[in-house]
Order: C-alpha cells, then sequence, then structure tokens
C-alpha cells in the first residue's frame, strides 16, 4: 500500500496569524467591495509556501466553530480571556474557507469542538500507513508527535517553520512528545487560561515529567519531591487533573473524513476566478507557479 503525503493545515492559526501580522500597521487592504482581504492575503502566501515546502498529496484544513467548546463545561474561564476578533477579521472567516475550497482543500470542523481536535482526530485517522505534517503555530500540537506525525511551526516570515520529528522534539525536551499533556497540566497555559498547579513553572513542569514520567508517576513519588512541590501539588490535585484533561487534544472527535476526499488536486482556474473576485491580484503569480510545480511533478 502506497505511503501518501498528507498535510493538515491549522486554518485559524494560519488566518489569525496573518491578520495580525497586518493589522498592527493598520494594514486591512479593503477591496472595491469594502471587504477587508489582509488575513486572506497572507493565509494563502502562507498555504501556497507549506504545499511547496511540502508537496502533499492530500490537503485538509482544520477551523474553530464557534468560541464555545466541550472544555467551557469542564472549566468555565477556559479560554475567558480571548479578546473578541476584530471587526476587520470576522467576514474574512467565511470568506477564508471559501477560498481552501476554491484550492480544492477540504476544510473540517465540528461545533463543540477545537480545530486542534479536528487535527488530532484526522491525524490518528491517517497516521498508520501515511506520513503526515501538521502545519501551526500551536505549540500544543506537538504532543501528536510521532515516527508518521511531523509538526511545522510558524516562524517570522513566510515559509520558515522550525521542523519538528518526534527525534528533534526528544533531543530538545527531554521528554517523548506525548508527555507534554502532563507538563502542561502541572504549568497551565496562560493562553488558555487555565492554571495547572500553582506556584508550578515551566522549568519545574519539565524537569518533573522528565523524572517520573508522568502526573500518576510524580503522585506516586510525591515523598522524593522538595517540600514546596509536594504541598504545591497537594494544595491543587483537582486543578492538576482538570487542567491535565484540557491540556489534552481529543484524538476521538466525531468527524468522519476518508482518505480519497482529501486527495489534492488543484484547479488553476477555480481557484483564479475566486482569487479575482477577492481582488487578491498578489496571489496570482503564487498560484501559476504552484500550477506548474504539481503538473511538473505528475
Amino acid at each position: 500500500m502506497k505511503k501518501e503525503n498528507i498535510l493538515i493545515v491549522d486554518g485559524m492559526a494560519l488566518l489569525f496569524r496573518s491578520f495580525f501580522a497586518t493589522s498592527v500597521y493598520g494594514q486591512f487592504m479593503v477591496n472595491s467591495k469594502g471587504i477587508p482581504t489582509n488575513a486572506l492575503n497572507g493565509f494563502l502566501k502562507h498555504l501556497i509556501s507549506v504545499i511547496n515546502y511540502t508537496n502533499p498529496s492530500h490537503i485538509v484544513c482544520c477551523w474553530d466553530m464557534g468560541s464555545k467548546t466541550y472544555r467551557n463545561d469542564l472549566f468555565e474561564g477556559y479560554k475567558a480571556n480571548r479578546p473578541e476578533a476584530p471587526v476587520e477579521l470576522i467576514p474574512q472567516f467565511d470568506l477564508a474557507k471559501q477560498v481552501t475550497e476554491a484550492f480544492n482543500i477540504k476544510n473540517i470542523g465540528i461545533e463543540g469542538y477545537e480545530a486542534d481536535d479536528c487535527i488530532g482526530t484526522l491525524t490518528k485517522m491517517l497516521e498508520k500507513d501515511n506520513q503526515v505534517t501538521i502545519i501551526t503555530g500551536d505549540k500544543d500540537i506537538l504532543q501528536l508527535l510521532n515516527d508518521n506525525v511531523d509538526v511545522l511551526i510558524f516562524q517570522k516570515g513566510i515559509g520558515n517553520y522550525k521542523h519538528y520529528t518526534k527525534g528533534s522534539y526528544i533531543e530538545e525536551f527531554e521528554i517523548e512528545p506525548t508527555m507534554l499533556i502532563d507538563v502542561k497540566a502541572l504549568m497551565g497555559d496562560s493562553s488558555d487560561n487555565y492554571p495547572g498547579v500553582k506556584g508550578i513553572g515551566e522549568k519545574t513542569a519539565f524537569k518533573l515529567v522528565a523524572q517520573y514520567k508522568s502526573i500518576e508517576g510524580i503522585l506516586n513519588n510525591l515523598s522524593q519531591l522538595t517540600k514546596s512541590q509536594k504541598s504545591k501539588i497537594e494544595n491543587d490535585l483537582e486543578m492538576l487533573h482538570l487542567s491535565r484533561e484540557l491540556a489534552e487534544i481529543n484524538c476521538s472527535a466525531p468527524l468522519e473524513c476518508l482518505i480519497e476526499d482529501i486527495v489534492f488536486k488543484l484547479d488553476e482556474d477555480k481557484a483564479l476566478t475566486m482569487l479575482k473576485e477577492l481582488e487578491l491580484k498578489g496571489i496570482y503569480t503564487l498560484l501559476k507557479d504552484l500550477s506548474m510545480k504539481i503538473e511538473e511533478v505528475i
């Protein structure tokens, strides 16, 4: 059986990154219909760049479907610190999905679940017989790394990535990728607004997980910890377990996706029609170059 090269795109991370890269300077690229297109423009530049980098046979793009998920039922404060989306970004959400479809890339999102959960579920469905590469800005996704799964983390500029393999992750952090869940349970996550164990920071969390391998291992060896570490963990046991549940990507989201549904077949004319409609002239040449590259491979 042929091993396919599958690209999973974190659409939310890519679109938000593209928006804020230019909006911080007050640049929104409003077209003749009065629609801001700065996020769409950056989104497509990033998307085409990562397609060139990975040469995928299959692509799927994952999205959040609203701000509330099952994690908000577990912990009311989850992501409560996130501001509302800027007004200039709001119309670009649906348009980004339309643009992705125009590139013949399937969009997936499920009410009540995060894009991360869709990414995790798809990864588990597809990784066994294929090579999967995930593009994101979210380091939580690194927990999905294994021998068949790589993760690209955006760096500054388009086309620059920190390319993680399971091996490079272990070399850098000295723990298995799945142990990141236990690290986050201890240290919490300020961007997702869950606290972990009060008073335990990143350095201590990594050190304890590297030594004891899991939360269970740490709890079974509390007597070996410093007095301060022991009391902090004992005082926050409930939040420790809850934070672990919040940190773990759900790889059993209720989605269906057959590998034949995500075969990447670019239709240059279809994509160009959408680009012209949105007046994204800066993407025309990138599309043409991508189309020529794909034809050469075929």
